[in-house]
């Protein structure tokens, strides 16, 4: 059971926790697959590249070239930002994140996003709503690696047990585990957590919030 005494940092993913980007993330890599005479992701490599770094899905994807320049070229040409509007906010997280700011606790960001995140933020007005915002780009080592939880610790000097990370993939979970972090699995049943929770509001009474224990 997870114990909230002490919680002095909720931290977030993005992808299927603060937004639901599986249409956003899904046109992206079709439209690279495309470019390449590839067929549209099946949901195999869709629940795959979920996980990964933009770097990471190219590897994944493109297991045959020695050479991926020209895909990152193609990248380069398509932009993220087309797809930034198909990304949709998952209900009640500005409310979520105003309660956990009123409650004095550091409200952040962990994500194996890497340029495409500050785009994200600005896109949907959301610059202002964390403390700190950690991307795979700003460590050495993404998720499942523990580098961003604990990057997030040392900035606030925090004790692991003082840390909540809230996450959808196999890839978070390792991370909280490695980090020894409270993980809270957010829409994901199967995934061995501390917690789950299914919509920001249930985050929020795990939590124990005033807003959400009234």
């Amino acid at each position: 059971m997870m114990d909230t005494e002490g919680i002095k940092a909720v931290v977030f993913d993005c992808d299927g926790v603060m937004f639901d980007t599986a249409q956003a993330n899904r046109k992206y890599y079709n439209d690279i697959l495309a470019g390449f005479g590839k067929p549209p992701l099946d949901e195999e490599q869709f629940i795959n590249i979920h996980m990964m770094t933009v770097k990471g899905a190219v590897k994944y994807l493109f297991p045959e070239m020695d050479d991926h320049q020209p895909v990152y070229n193609m990248i380069k040409r398509i932009g993220y930002e087309t797809v930034i509007p198909l990304m949709l906010m998952e209900p009640g997280l500005i409310e979520l994140m105003a309660a956990i700011k009123q409650a004095g606790i550091v409200c952040g960001v962990a994500t194996n996003r890497t340029n495409t995140m500050e785009r994200v933020l600005i896109e949907h007005k959301l610059t202002k709503s964390f403390d700190i915002v950690v991307t795979a780009s700003d460590v050495a080592n993404p998720k499942p690696f523990p580098d961003q939880l604990e990057k997030i610790m040392r900035v606030y000097a925090l004790l692991p047990r003082q840390v909540v990370f809230i996450g959808d993939s196999i890839y978070d979970k390792k991370a909280a585990e490695s980090a020894d972090t409270w993980f809270i699995a957010f829409k994901q049943p199967g995934l061995e957590a501390h917690a789950h929770a299914v919509s920001m509001d249930e985050v929020g009474e795990l939590l124990k919030l005033s807003k959400y224990n009234s």
